[in-house]
């Protein structure tokens, strides 16, 4: 890990039918670091994820890039400053082979001298790009959308469940990669239900109940703190 401080967010706030979404959320992530964004259902997760990336509205607060305002900006201008994003929702193009939603991706972003094969064989896709992306299992389009965030290289990623709809050895397989990614000089932000994998995969996670942050800790500081035991995890304990 460096001392680059790559995504630094103040006071974000989101309101949406009167309700406060998020409230007063504050945040940073470095480079070469791994942060996980953890919390039950309903705490805000997609929605500070889906501000982060320029994907959602945002009430209040600032969001800065590598040093760069990019608060009023839309996602597909982060993702030229260098985001990477994984939505919660599916995105891929259903009726397009894997190799045609790389291609297309490719495109799109302006990306150049990267093939289709590497980006694919990287989540280990390489033997489906004939493929169309609705015939693939949940857990193939999920690694499909990953390899598609990364093909811009991206400074900062942004995943919000990247295990999600994964078997085990698949999600050991992305767990791995986004530590690749953290490790080549990029933050990466995650959010998943699958507390246990997320712990071992970040280096830092923050615990987000009803739209604020309550936590701030290691993943075993995580594990061990009366606040999410007692709101998160009740009495169970992820094992490491």
């Amino acid at each position: 890990m460096t001392d680059a401080v790559t995504l630094v967010a103040q006071g974000l706030s989101v309101t949406a039918a009167g309700r406060e979404l998020l409230r007063d959320v504050s945040l940073s992530a470095r480079a070469g670091e791994v942060l996980g964004v953890l919390g039950p259902s309903g705490a805000g997760k997609s929605t500070l994820f889906r501000a982060l990336s320029g994907d959602g509205p945002l009430a209040a607060g600032k969001i800065l890039l590598n040093g760069v305002d990019v608060t009023g900006w839309p996602l597909w201008r982060r993702a030229r400053a260098g985001l990477g994003y994984v939505p919660q929702s599916p995105s891929v193009l259903f009726d397009l082979t894997v190799a045609d939603n790389l291609s297309t991706y490719f495109r799109i972003a302006g990306v150049q001298g990267q093939s289709v094969e590497d980006a694919a064989g990287r989540v280990q896709l390489g033997a489906r790009l004939t493929v169309r992306a609705g015939d693939l299992s949940a857990g193939e389009r999920r690694r499909l959308e990953v390899a598609r965030a990364l093909v811009n290289k991206p400074k900062l990623l942004i995943c919000d469940e990247p295990f999600a709809g994964v078997d085990p050895a698949g999600a050991a397989h992305i767990a791995r990669l986004l530590r690749d990614v953290a490790s080549g000089g990029a933050a990466v932000v995650l959010a998943d239900h699958h507390v246990a994998e997320a712990l071992r995969t970040c280096d830092r996670a923050l615990l987000l109940l009803d739209g604020s942050i309550a936590v701030d800790a290691t993943p075993e500081g995580f594990r061990e703190h009366p606040l999410v035991r007692g709101r998160y995890l009740g009495t169970w304990t992820p094992s490491t």
